[in-house]
């Protein structure tokens, strides 16, 4: 790199026509395209390769920015450094900025809003310790600071916490903000600090026993929160959060008392009718006459459904410990296998769990509709604190 510069000067970078590149010195240069354009350069040697990168068109970029960027450029190269990697390099994020774009390049993958909330909701929440700091400066104790508090009393969310910061770190590292292992690493690392947590006994999610569903319900009733109705809604149907909040009017048929759930927001990828009880239709029509949205259960914003985490804080603000939104449809299910005689697999589909292997799937051609909807009628029943035919009346031993 030739050590003269400032070999140009303003009037003639702007009276230059001669195709070529022109050398202001200090690797900087003036490139005139054979049509008249004009931009600038910098060249360097690494390795015995000649590496360029533009700066910019002129005049946009004037002779003066364009000397203050080779200036930059010139010292990186003398410290061993890549321009053009550094160039391209982001500015690094802080944590909480790091999982805005993390969650920005995720949400075209994930098909629910409740998934995205409860993403947003964990990484906020629970990571103020690590919010302010750079992706890079992130260690094991800054991870072990976020985690520590809850490992043992919110087993669950810790442990989800702690992959979801895994990804936001993985995503900071493919970045080029990050080197180095992962520190909220479980197998091989973390695993060795942290006890294993205890897995819930009910599965993934815990339930509420079904005995108490009934007073929550009395609860919810007293309650004006649109999280109250769409919770109650959710208990009556069995269905999934996401197949609730993202209810929409054209899918409810209130003449034939039928719900059909699009295929994109089940599970199974299969559309899924519904029966609606007395009350799960009260509670649409009481909305329905006041209703200012497409949407059944509408959110604070114009246009968009409630949060997926409307739900779950109303259970903690109700002081209903231990139990999960999801896991209603347990305390459905061990009703109705517990304390009913309806056939397992009515109960099974109205969960919208696939019953049988392929070949007796392909000859039950029908959904069990009104079987399900007696079923539905007698879980509706009991939720109102009365015992259907159907129902084995169980006495206190029992639970």
């Amino acid at each position: 790199m030739t050590r003269a510069l400032h070999k140009l000067s303003d009037a003639a970078a702007k009276a230059v026509k001669k195709p070529g590149r022109h050398s202001d010195g200090g690797g900087l240069y003036l490139n005139v395209a054979p049509s008249g354009s004009k931009s600038w350069l910098f060249m360097w040697v690494r390795d015995g390769k000649r590496r360029e990168m533009g700066l910019g068109p002129y005049p946009a970029v004037t002779l003066a920015k364009a000397r203050a960027k080779a200036v930059e450029y010139r010292a990186a190269v003398e410290d061993g450094r890549d321009p053009i990697i550094e160039r391209n390099k982001e500015a690094e994020p802080t944590f909480a900025e790091c999982v805005d774009q993390f969650l920005a390049s995720m949400e075209s993958s994930w098909r629910n809003e409740k998934h995205r909330a409860q993403w947003r909701m964990t990484l906020t929440a629970y990571c103020k310790p690590i919010q302010t700091r750079k992706v890079s400066a992130i260690d094991t104790a800054d991870v072990l600071e976020v985690l520590t508090p809850i490992w043992k009393e919110k087993a669950e969310t810790a442990s989800r916490l702690r992959g979801r910061i895994e990804r936001v770190l993985d995503f900071a590292k493919a970045k080029g903000w990050r080197t180095g292992e992962n520190p909220a690493l479980w197998r091989g690392h973390l695993k060795n600090v942290l006890p294993a947590r205890q897995r819930l006994t009910r599965g993934h999610h815990a339930a509420m026993p079904y005995r108490d569903v009934p007073q929550l319900i009395t609860r919810l009733r007293a309650s004006e929160a649109m999280a109250a109705r769409a919770l109650e809604f959710l208990i009556l149907t069995a269905a999934r959060s996401g197949e609730v909040l993202g209810v929409q009017w054209p899918e409810i048929d209130f003449e034939r008392a039928i719900w059909t759930v699009p295929a994109n927001r089940m599970k199974a990828g299969k559309e899924h009718r519904v029966p609606l009880t007395e009350r799960a239709l009260a509670i649409l029509k009481s909305l329905h006459d006041v209703r200012g949205s497409t949407y059944v259960f509408p959110g604070h914003k114009v246009g968009r459904p409630l949060s997926g985490m409307a739900m779950e804080m109303l259970l903690r603000r109700l002081k209903v410990e231990d139990v999960t939104v999801h896991g209603f449809r347990s305390s459905f299910r061990d009703w109705a296998g517990d304390a009913t005689t309806f056939p397992r697999e009515i109960a099974e589909a109205a969960l919208a769990h696939e019953i049988g292997n392929v070949v007796e799937r392909a000859y039950r051609r029908g959904d069990a509709i009104e079987k399900r909807r007696r079923l539905m009628i007698a879980w509706a029943d009991y939720c109102e604190g009365q015992t259907p035919d159907n129902v084995i009346p169980l006495s206190a031993h029992h639970y």
